[in-house]
């Protein structure tokens, strides 16, 4: 089973960036992420609505 939701240090390994970038993501509301018992999660769907948010811009400039 694929896991639906990924630790910050998961996150932004998958993205290639260091876990304070994708603090500042997070905190910008560009990831979106949440809240488990103190712990926070990144869903597997935020990581690639953010690539593809990411693709758009591209295509666009």
């Amino acid at each position: 089973m694929t896991r639906l939701l990924l630790t910050v240090p998961e996150a932004a390994e998958a993205l290639a960036i260091s876990r304070a970038k994708l603090y500042q993501l997070i905190a910008s509301g560009a990831v979106d992420s949440v809240r488990i018992d103190g712990s926070r999660r990144v869903p597997l769907a935020a990581l690639t609505d953010y690539i593809s948010h990411l693709a758009t811009q591209e295509r666009a400039a």
